[in-house]
């Protein structure tokens, strides 16, 4: 079995990269249109432990400089996803996407879309109605860009429905892979009972970036995190065969992902599956139990793919 390989400062031939300090000067070390896709939720400017509160003009000029450094290291074809949730002062609250947006548009990218990320829980306000959304801005730097609809469809609503006329009438009128997940996304975040739940305060669920991850690369790309928090995007994206790197200023998130990495390497760390519907209380869905991640260092896999590749040549279906 190989060893996961992990670095601790920018190197192309590592399975992951975790860097501890200052998110400019690791991306710095980054090359050029080096990686497929950048995934992050930046700090919110809310004073939390890894964070100074900042002017909010000070706070966007900061955004500015890892946003553009982040375009920098992106592919052609690549993609940025930006989640971010709202800047809350004396009560009032101001969309962060709204006011980064800008910043994406004068560096000349598009709006794929504005992803929803609707969840259930949090912080119940009396003053106002609860929050429970945030937003995903999904950009790509060019009009040619990757994405994988096939791997991340979910399963049809009426599975049975069937074109009820036209030449196609009696046939069934959903794609057989599933939908497409839309623009809305009902994924729980992770709280004190998830079984994800880490010392971050502020926690990526794994099939959050899951889908990213399927739909917006291919297997062996490198994804980025500027903000690696306790190494989300990296799990995400060694379950699936890509590679991952990111910055985290806290120390003690460092060690939190790289126990988090080892734990997977020995498959097990538990996670939350993409598969399981969100919870319901009158038990009329059955539940799917958390599962356990194995992952593998890159030469691992190549060396797997290599050996079915010899033992059972690939074969392809003429339609024609």
């Amino acid at each position: 079995m190989n060893k996961l390989n992990i670095a601790s400062q920018f190197d192309e031939s590592a399975d992951v990269v975790l860097f501890q300090g200052d998110t400019l000067d690791f991306l710095a070390q980054v090359p050029s249109e080096f990686v497929q896709l950048v995934v992050t939720s930046p700090p919110y400017n809310l004073n939390k432990e890894y964070e100074n509160k900042l002017d909010l003009e000070d706070y966007i000029n900061q955004q500015r400089m890892v946003i553009s450094e982040s375009v920098r290291v992106l592919k052609p074809t690549g993609s940025i996803c930006w989640q971010v949730g709202n800047y809350v002062e004396n009560g009032e609250i101001i969309p962060l996407d709204i006011i980064l947006y800008p910043i994406f548009s004068e560096l000349n990218l598009h709006l794929r879309n504005r992803i929803v990320w609707h969840f259930g829980h949090g912080l119940h306000a009396t003053k106002r109605f609860s929050g429970r959304y945030e937003v995903i801005l999904w950009f790509t730097k060019g009009e040619n860009y990757i994405f994988n609809l096939d791997a991340v469809r979910v399963p049809q609503k009426y599975p049975d429905k069937k074109h009820f006329k036209g030449p196609n009438k009696g046939q069934l009128s959903g794609h057989p892979l599933g939908k497409n997940p839309s623009d809305v996304w009902e994924i729980p975040n992770v709280k004190s009972n998830h079984v994800e739940k880490t010392i971050h305060p502020c926690q990526f669920p794994v099939e959050l970036i899951e889908r990213l991850v399927l739909a917006l690369t291919n297997e062996g790309d490198w994804v980025l995190d500027p903000f690696l928090g306790v190494g989300t995007t990296a799990i995400a994206s060694l379950m699936h065969g890509r590679r991952a790197m990111g910055a985290e200023i806290m120390p003690q998130y460092v060690e939190v992902a790289k126990e988090r990495l080892h734990k997977a390497e020995q498959g097990i760390l538990r996670i939350r599956p993409m598969e399981r519907t969100v919870y319901d209380p009158n038990g009329r869905v059955k539940s799917i139990p958390p599962k356990f991640v194995k992952i593998k260092s890159l030469t691992e896999q190549l060396d797997l793919f290599s050996s079915s590749k010899h033992a059972e040549p690939l074969k392809i279906k003429d339609d024609s």
